[in-house]
């Protein structure tokens, strides 16, 4: 039986991507917006569909990506979580799933995940220590060589402003159509010790209005090359000034990326 109501749902979601072909759904691929829509699709509606506000990769983690779901649906609201991460925990090993609904609200008719954003933060999650945690293989990027701390965080104050950042997009990626800026407004970004994480654990944070195609992770594999004596700290602003992909560093592997925060509103 329907409400007579047509809802607009945001949801908040947390997921570790290692078992995932990414967010965006795929053809014979298992991915968290299908595996999402699998779920919701037996609780609210045949044929249910989302739209979240980040297309994250292969890998990629979440704490709190968000995605739209709209429909008129007979299950009270606050109760979806709840059925939907029993579904979830029903198809995940011993119990446990890899994807889950943290949060539920009603929004506007006019919000959507995606359009109505104001902006995004990444946490990346570097391991500094010689040997490699085979448990963590996952989780973070394990760098054996040792990093100079100061000379990364001092490169990742010369990273906020709103400027092209097109030197740190990979190839084929947003804003690399013609007409498509790659102009963004980043907010902060900042790396440090991360005692809280474990041992040897560094983090870093960036949040901005927006990011292009492997950003964060190219960012992120340039102050790796920042520590590791291959660049310069000074080298940031003309890297950016030459729009130029070569110009930056590697591209950091995917397991320490977590989309962390998707703000809505002023902030």
């Amino acid at each position: 039986m329907s409400t007579g109501k047509n809802k607009n749902l945001l949801l908040t979601i947390e997921y570790d991507g290692t078992g995932f072909s990414g967010w965006q759904r795929q053809p014979g691929q298992r991915t968290v917006q299908g595996e999402l829509e699998r779920v919701l699709s037996v609780l609210c509606a045949p044929s249910i569909t989302i739209d979240g506000a980040s297309r994250t990769d292969a890998g990629v983690h979440a704490h709190g990506q968000t995605a739209t779901l709209r429909g008129d649906f007979s299950i009270p609201t606050e109760r979806i979580p709840i059925a939907a991460n029993n579904l979830l925990a029903g198809a995940g090993r011993f119990g446990v799933p890899d994807v889950r609904i943290r949060d539920i609200a009603e929004m506007p008719e006019d919000f959507h995940a995606r359009f109505s954003c104001t902006g995004k933060r990444y946490i990346y999650l570097i391991r500094n220590l010689p040997t490699p945690d085979i448990m963590r293989r996952n989780q973070c990027y394990q760098v054996p060589m040792p990093l100079d701390l100061s000379a990364m965080q001092e490169a990742a104050a010369l990273l906020p402003g709103e400027r092209d950042y097109r030197a740190f997009m990979a190839a084929g990626g947003n804003g690399s159509g013609e007409g498509q800026s790659t102009v963004r407004n980043i907010y902060s970004a900042s790396i440090r010790q991360a005692e809280e994480e474990g041992c040897g654990m560094l983090r870093f944070e960036i949040s901005g209005s927006g990011f292009l195609y492997n950003m964060v992770r190219i960012i992120v594999g340039t102050l790796v090359d920042i520590g590791q004596g291959k660049k310069s700290p000074k080298d940031i602003p003309a890297i950016i000034a030459s729009l130029d992909r070569t110009k930056a560093g590697h591209t950091a592997p995917p397991q320490g990326l977590y989309l962390d925060e998707v703000f809505y509103g002023p902030e």
